[in-house]
């Protein structure tokens, strides 16, 4: 599967692969457009069902999804599923946006909109356009490329200044200190960068956030 993947590929011309690009954003416009107030929440495709963490998420999700938001998510597993499940068990409405791998990432069964995806860049386009907060669970290198990808839009003013939440002060303090310690103290970043990022253990101050996003931009 990976050599297939890695051919086709390499087979498209650069204007075969243009139009490839351009399939991909349309369908996904087309399926997003009127999926109202949503939240994106990233995540561990590892955590496993007994994790307290897929279970905060399981909670956290289906909290939302009661108050009529809907979730994103990229489709896969751990987290993904986690969030998606929380949805579906509220009856609210999800959204899993798979990508295409040469390790193939097999979807969740539980979100009720799904994209697939072959270009990374366009999926996490869709995470950022259609989502009024960020929710950022713990993960590995994929979960902190979306992290900052979405701090960096703000910082820079490129999307509209919306919370990335993060939740485990135990996982992420040391991060949050990191950058405190290192880029503020060396003036990398200004202090006001710190105010994207808010850390949080509690699902119910996770959806104060939300209603109060949600509250200012109706």
């Amino acid at each position: 599967m990976e050599k297939q993947y890695l051919i086709d590929e390499m087979e498209l011309s650069e204007a075969w692969r243009l139009f490839r690009i351009i399939g991909e954003f349309v369908e996904g416009v087309e399926e997003m457009h009127d999926i109202g107030p949503a939240v994106s929440i990233f995540g561990s495709a590892r955590m496993k069902p007994d994790d307290p963490y897929y279970q905060r998420t399981v909670e956290i999700s289906g909290m939302l999804a009661e108050n009529g938001f809907t979730v994103i998510t990229g489709g896969g597993g751990g987290i993904m599923e986690a969030a998606n499940k929380g949805a579906a068990e509220k009856n609210g409405k999800s959204v899993g946006l798979n990508i295409v791998l040469p390790m193939e990432q097999e979807p969740n069964p539980y979100s009720n909109i799904k994209v697939e995806f072959n270009y990374f860049f366009i999926r996490k386009v869709m995470f950022i356009k259609y989502a009024m907060a960020y929710v950022i669970m713990p993960g590995g290198f994929g979960t902190l490329d979306e992290l900052f990808e979405a701090v960096t839009l703000i910082q820079t003013k490129r999307v509209k200044p919306l919370p990335v939440i993060l939740f485990g002060s135990e996982y992420w303090g040391g991060l949050v200190e990191w950058i405190k310690a290192r880029l503020l103290e060396d003036k990398l970043i200004s202090p006001d960068d710190l105010d994207i990022l808010k850390v949080t253990d509690d699902p119910e101050e996770i959806l104060k956030i939300v209603k109060g996003v949600a509250a200012l931009v109706s």
